[in-house]
């Protein structure tokens, strides 16, 4: 259904009259009820129906529309465990459409009890994109101006909030040019992966995608349109990188751009001791002359380690691979990559040969693969189309993410790795250490205190319907297992892409950055409208007379 003008005094300006008295009659009562606007104000006032609701939105002078049915996709995410159908999901095409809206909406007050998701690529993992009973905005719809490449002594690239990373990438090595940090699948949005901090192999380089942000333009709480970067609205800029969408929605960025490689050298090597793998990752991210991108990730009880890479990658001794048993073992693999251009094969390959002479693994686990960029850089995509195919992409994927300090992280993997998974795994564990000085402190991101930690994500997906080891409910119950020993081990463990029940829980996951978080929402998002499926705030945290 699409949306058509009302009555206006000034097309855009102003609610239809209809709305301007509900309004005031709603300000009446609350006045007379509470005497001012607080947090339990709420409960004194009547709601607006919802379909008073709609209709208010359906008096908005808007380019773009609302859809108030078939909106089924705006009820589940990628975790596809969470199903929370929205009243309306508005398909903006300009950034007007957006701030208009929530203009709306705010100036409704505590009376219209609607909330406000923003959904990019819809690749949350606990229903933070869905908005049950509310308003989800559609930002892949959003037609802002085009991608604008800037080249220079510090290039950049301006680009939509709605954007995909993939075309990015596409868009910027026509000027040879890219973004310096990644996330490991590319095909999500500009504003959910700076919404959380996106992160990737290249992190303990540059730090995760929210460091390399020279600008945003937000939309608050309010419906305010603010331009933002570390001089100007500097508070809202960092709070809105990794702020989980509380503070405002992302309509644009502008990203620092490298000069971009043509190729890239790939290679995975093996250990069966957690303890020399650990060293060799740490010592590879402590060197200044060292590979581009460090991941890693824990291999349980599989058989035919080697055989699976042979169709992508070459053995530097076939024999010695041909040999290698790998039943019934955990190893850890560590996999790096080199980035070049066909004239520096020769100087790539001796500095590679420099660096692996330093490490510890299985000799004859050494597999190596050389790429393009852009293959290497979009790995996952080739994966997700073999999945899609078979129809195991669609579903259930109840995933572990964890920021773990250095100090802690053998005693979490002897207890987590040695016995909650000793027989098998549901997914790809990837575990990577990164460097703390590489990462923004004044961003809402919360990490560890140390200046090394590691990510270990356990990347489960769960069978449809089955009852066994990779059902939903076993997978979920293997997460609680993790979570209860971190916590009753006191170890300093933070999520990434947190998840939470309580107020009491993500309290103690922001520790010393509660109260400034709290401040900030306060300052830009007063009536708690924004980003409702993290169920950080469940009610309005201030408001004035």
């Amino acid at each position: 259904m699409v949306s058509k003008p009302g009555c206006f005094y000034e097309q855009g300006s102003f609610p239809s009259i209809k709305i301007l008295i509900l309004l005031l009659l709603h300000s009446i009562l609350h006045k007379a009820n509470s005497g001012c606007s607080n947090n339990s104000s709420s409960s004194s006032l009547v709601p607006f129906p919802p379909h008073e609701i709609l209709s208010s939105l359906q008096t908005l002078p808007l380019d773009g529309y609302f859809s108030l049915s078939n909106n089924e996709d705006a009820a589940k995410d990628f975790g596809n465990i969470h199903h929370f159908p929205p009243l309306a999901v508005l398909h903006p095409k300009t950034v007007s459409d957006i701030s208009r809206t929530i203009k709306h909406v705010f100036e409704m007050g505590f009376a219209s009890e609607l909330k406000v998701a923003a959904r990019g690529h819809g690749h949350s993992l606990q229903g933070q994109a869905q908005a049950n009973g509310g308003l989800v905005i559609n930002m892949e719809s959003l037609q802002g101006p085009e991608m604008k490449v800037h080249v220079g002594e510090f290039p950049y690239v301006d680009v939509s909030g709605g954007e995909l990373w993939i075309n990015i990438l596409h868009q910027t090595l026509k000027h040879g040019l890219a973004p310096k940090s990644w996330t490991d699948y590319l095909h999500l949005t500009v504003g959910g992966t700076l919404s959380n901090a996106g992160i990737s192999g290249q992190a303990f380089k540059h730090g995760p995608q929210i460091n390399n942000i020279f600008q945003l333009e937000v939309i608050t709480g309010k419906g305010e349109v603010v331009t933002c970067s570390g001089n100007r609205n500097a508070d809202l800029f960092h709070g809105v990188l990794g702020g989980l969408g509380q503070f405002g929605i992302i309509t644009r960025a502008r990203i620092s751009l490298e000069t971009a490689p043509k190729m890239v050298k790939w290679i995975r090597v093996l250990y069966s001791e957690f303890s020399i793998f650990t060293r060799d990752q740490e010592h590879l991210i402590s060197l200044k002359n060292t590979f581009d991108y460090i991941e890693g990730f824990v291999i349980i009880n599989k058989t035919g380690i080697l055989n699976n890479w042979r169709s992508s990658f070459d053995p530097k001794s076939p024999l010695q691979a041909s040999q290698f048993n790998s039943d019934g073992r955990t190893f850890y693999c560590l996999e790096m990559a080199k980035y070049f251009n066909p004239d520096e094969a020769e100087l790539m390959n001796q500095n590679i040969d420099h660096l692996l002479s330093k490490l510890s693994y299985i000799q004859p686990t050494l597999f190596r693969s050389e790429v393009s960029y852009v293959e290497f850089l979009d790995r996952v995509h080739v994966s997700e189309k073999k999945l899609r195919a078979k129809g195991l992409w669609e579903v259930p994927h109840p995933w572990l993410n964890l920021l773990i300090p250095r100090s802690e992280i053998h005693d979490f993997a002897e207890e987590v790795f040695g016995k909650i998974l000793k027989d098998t795994s549901n997914g790809p564990i990837l575990i990577y250490p990164v460097n703390q000085t590489r990462w923004n402190s004044k961003t809402s991101l919360v990490t560890p205190e140390e200046d090394v930690f590691y990510l270990v994500a356990f990347l489960s997906s769960a069978v449809p319907n089955s009852t066994g080891a990779n059902s939903l409910e076993q997978i979920e119950a293997q997460n609680k297992r993790i979570i209860e020993f971190y916590t009753s081990a006191q170890l300093k463990v933070k999520q990434y892409l947190p998840h939470y029940s309580t107020q009491e829980e993500w309290e103690a996951h922001f520790g010393s950055q509660w109260e400034a978080f709290v401040e900030r929402k306060k300052a830009y998002d007063p009536l708690a409208l924004l980003a409702p499926g993290h169920r950080i705030f469940q009610k309005a945290v201030s408001a004035s007379c």
